[in-house]
């Protein structure tokens, strides 16, 4: 029976009843130790569903993925039924196969594809206590699974302490139980006096109401409740047997339960099995089937902390000898280092191993935790600088930005102290594999430590600093590693300006590679492209050569797609951006999607397709909320801002511009253009004007392409001069481009600077993508209308109204309509909205997919969803596309 809980177990209850009906949830508990939180999970488990548990464990928090594997480990079996790559990815986490874990996003997938299909023979319950003590890996993947839940039918609680966070997940505080049930729990087989005290200094925690009558009056009082919890154990613990609190101080260190690893431990302390009994007797502790628990975290803590330092250091390297076997290495060099006095060469090379194998199975946290010990264990300068280099890589890759960049300015302090000036050049350096010795000489390790900090510099909001950083060590670096240290440089310059694009393009201009290498046609592309007076060739023959030679996809080509665009090769980066993301899907290369979904969605927005657009930046922003890259996703919300200002959205768009501005700089050239466009929309040219003149002069693709927009507003206010060093610039550009549509919005723009009719039919011969077209139409359409020649007017009128109809660019529709209405025409009756724009983008996107034929489990494996969720949102599009099933869905024009 529960006391005073009656509001916990309510909401508990919704969360299963929703499973039960097929719709998932996740719900965090969070509260202080002994607030029982345990007992909240024990009233779910005994609902009527299938239940998987799991629980944190402290000593098993260097280990990466070990919490996720004690999760479900008794459903392994079922791992056959994931989509290939989630299988070999979940494996390799756990150490059942030989193969790279590959994205450690791939894992978290895994596990919701998993759940998901657990949950076919019925609504599932996963609960996981102490969350706070998972590891990384395993958090980080429960996490994204918990926020991608859906429609499987699947409940996932889990329970931790403070300052445990789940961001995205429903949170609920499990505080003090009231006086009444304070007191109910107590009960009345204590002393007037004690109950007195108890409940004065228990505050509600049921813990504590439990174990403080057991405590010595006054034992703890000037201790936090939770510290004089643990006096309380100590007391019980310290009136057992010696040998029986000596076998406890071992089980304390090694925690994992494993019974035998105990008694081998405590043998050379004379401890044995039948010590153990006591403690049974005093519900301390709990044995069963080989394994030994004890009855709280607190009392495990409270024997662990009591141990003296120097038994402890004894107690650590008896676990260390008894963990002999192959799969006790990771343990045993933990144990290792938590005896060690003082730097250990041999215990630091197996921590290093430890943090090797951690890499490989994508668990960069632990990887960074056991390189940073193995560093202050190392006997050698040099070994400690390479281990702190190694240390502050993986955290980069685990996304801990502040600690990567501690450790690579510790690493940094650490090679300005070793002796000789350690200038040597670096050579052919081509990038780090997680291994021992692959580090190269001082120089190498000098540009690493640069490449990291100048990482965390820029996604912490320091471009500048990251800048300077990578220009200056660039050199020293050669090779492969100086060519990607310059072209970060070189996205970090386009948050700062023309001089230091300029600066970073020269020195990449001036970097030598040597023959053959594979990045040179992409150095070569990206020095010409932004060189004044050279024209760059053609990305899709660049991509070929570089893939030729080498170039490792995609990660090498992500850069250029970004220079193709800004020299307006739309549609050579739409074809690459969409090969590089077909081919990062198939990789389970996740992390870089944000990036190259970015890119392809600025090319489905220029060529008119704008619902491709939001499907796609909506799939972006998802995953890079998922990944934790801030900026992407600050890059996501300011894109999707100017969608909304294009469908003059304006509290939607102003509420996307308030989500990108807090993620910081990145998206302020797409923020800028989308309030501009939003008040160009709405007649509002003089803010529109004010908004767009200042990001006019810059080299991000959304300042070069805001010129129309700028020429438009200052004519319409009577300050053409107010544009017209801008549109000098963008003409120039435009020529450079040698591309129809580029010339076309010059043309129109010398029409309304020039008021010329010439310039406006020039440009509507040579055609354009949709919405620019029908934009053009629009302002000749007006312009007719001015000059008195409405029956003219009209039919560009109503071919701009059609367009921007479709589109549902409802700002110029409206304006397009009032100009027709002008001319004396009455302007169509606003269609019904399209079946495109019936459906969300996420049900866009599936049933596509669907209609090509691809199965539920196919679609969710290219999306990373569930098959049941991906069957849910067929269900609900369905009624909205007026079929009955997906063999229906050819008969629906599903293009944009």
């Amino acid at each position: 029976m529960l006391y005073g809980r009656a509001a916990e177990q309510a909401v508990i209850d919704r969360l299963l009843s929703d499973a039960r009906a097929g719709r998932s949830g996740a719900l965090l508990m969070r509260g202080e130790p002994g607030i029982g939180k345990t007992a909240l999970l024990d009233y779910a488990a005994t609902a009527d569903m299938r239940v998987i548990r799991g629980t944190g464990v402290e000593s098993e928090a260097e280990l990466p993925f070990a919490g996720l594997h004690l999760l479900l480990r008794p459903v392994l079996d079922r791992l056959g039924a994931l989509p290939e790559q989630q299988e070999r990815a979940l494996r390799a986490a756990f150490g059942l196969a030989s193969v790279q874990a590959g994205d450690q996003l791939l894992v978290g997938l895994a596990v919701l594809s998993l759940l998901s299909e657990l949950a076919e023979d019925g609504p599932l319950l996963v609960l996981v206590d102490d969350a706070h003590w998972l590891d990384r890996a395993s958090t980080d993947a429960l996490l994204l699974a918990a926020r991608r839940l859906d429609a499987e039918g699947v409940a996932l609680i889990l329970a931790a302490r403070e300052p445990f966070t789940a961001q995205g997940i429903a949170e609920l505080p499990v505080g003090g139980l009231d006086q009444a049930a304070a007191a109910a729990l107590l009960g009345t087989g204590v002393s007037p006096v004690v109950r007195y005290r108890v409940l004065a200094e228990a505050r509600g925690n049921p813990l504590a109401l439990i174990e403080l009558p057991k405590a010595a009056p006054g034992d703890g009082t000037a201790l936090p409740l939770t510290g004089r919890v643990q006096e309380a154990f100590l007391g019980q613990v310290r009136r057992l047997p010696e040998a029986t609190q000596g076998l406890l101080a071992v089980a304390s260190a090694e925690d994992t339960g494993d019974l035998g690893v105990v008694l081998r431990a405590a043998a050379g302390f004379g401890d044995f099995l039948e010590d153990l009994h006591p403690a049974e007797s005093a519900d301390l502790v709990r044995v069963d089937a080989g394994t030994m628990t004890f009855r709280h975290p607190l009392v495990r803590a409270a024997v662990y902390q009591g141990i003296p330092p120097s038994l402890r250091l004894a107690v650590h390297r008896a676990l260390a000898e008894a963990l002999d076997g192959p799969d006790d290495a990771d343990r045993r060099a933990w144990h290792l280092a938590m005896a060690a006095t003082g730097p250990d060469e041999g215990v630091a090379a197996e921590l290093e191993h430890t943090a090797a194998r951690a890499s490989d199975r994508s668990g960069y946290a632990v990887a960074t935790a056991a390189y940073e010990r193995a560093a202050r264990l190392s006997v050698l300068p040099d070994a400690q600088a390479r281990r702190l280099t190694l240390a502050a890589e993986t955290a980069a890759c685990a996304g801990e930005l502040d600690r990567a960049g501690s450790l690579a300015e510790r690493g940094t302090r650490q090679l300005a102290m070793l002796p000789g000036d350690g200038t040597e050049q670096a050579g052919d350096e081509t990038g780090h594999s997680g291994r021992p010795g692959d580090d190269g000489d001082r120089a190498a390790l000098r540009a690493r430590l640069t490449h990291v900090r100048a990482t965390a510099d820029f996604l912490r909001g320091r471009p500048r600093t990251a800048y300077e950083a990578l220009l200056e060590n660039a050199a020293a670096a050669g090779g492969t590693r100086a060519a990607r240290m310059l072209f970060q440089a070189l996205h970090t310059a386009w948050y700062l300006g023309a001089p230091e694009v300029g600066r970073a393009t020269a020195r990449l201009g001036a970097l030598s590679l040597p023959e053959g290498d594979p990045l040179a046609p992409v150095v070569v592309f990206i020095t010409s492209a932004l060189s004044r007076g050279e024209t760059p060739p053609s990305l899709t023959d660049v991509v070929a050569e570089a893939r030729a030679a080498g170039a490792e996809s995609p990660r090498d080509l992500v850069q250029a797609c970004g220079i193709g665009l800004a020299v307006g090769q739309d549609e050579e980066v739409h074809e690459t951006a969409r090969t590089l993301v077909a081919e990062a899907r198939a990789l389970g290369n996740i992390g870089v999607l944000p990036t190259l979904l970015f890119f392809l969605a600025e090319t489905e927005l220029f060529h008119g397709r704008h619902r491709d657009a939001l499907t796609t930046a909506t799939e972006s922003l998802r995953i890079a909320r998922d990944a934790g890259q801030v900026q992407w996703a600050t890059q996501m919300n300011a894109f999707l801002a100017y969608l909304a200002a294009l469908e003059g959205e304006e509290e939607r768009c102003r509420g996307l511009v308030d989500e990108a501005l807090v993620g910081g700089s990145a998206g302020s050239g797409w923020t800028a253009w989308a309030l501009g466009t939003l008040d160009l929309g709405h007649g509002r040219v003089e803010a529109a004007l004010s908004r767009l003149e200042p990001m006019s002069d810059g080299y991000q693709v959304s300042e070069t392409r805001c010129v129309p927009d700028l020429v438009e507003a200052a004519v319409r206010l009577g300050a053409p001069e107010r544009a017209a060093v801008a549109f000098a610039r963008y003409r120039e550009w435009a020529r450079a481009t040698r591309r129809p549509w580029a010339e076309a919005l010059v043309l129109r723009c010398r029409a309304l600077l020039e008021d010329s009719e010439e310039h406006f039919t020039a440009a509507l011969r040579l055609g354009g993508r949709p919405f620019e077209r029908a934009r053009t139409e629009l302002l000749y359409g007006e312009w007719l209308r001015r000059t008195r020649r409405k029956a003219d007017a009209r039919t560009h009128l109503r071919t701009a109204l059609e367009t921007f109809e479709r589109l549902g660019t409802t700002p110029w529709a409206g304006r397009a309509r009032a100009e027709l209405n002008a001319t004396g025409s009455t302007a169509p009756a606003t269609p019904a909205p399209g079946v495109l724009a019936r459906l969300t983008p996420q049900e866009l996107q599936i049933v596509r997919l669907a209609a090509q034929g691809m199965s539920n489990r196919d679609i969710a494996a290219q999306l990373f969803l569930s098959p049941r969720t991906v069957g849910y949102h067929l269900y609900k599009a369905y009624p909205k596309l007026g079929v009955a099933s997906r063999g229906e869905l050819g008969t629906i024009a599903l293009s944009d």
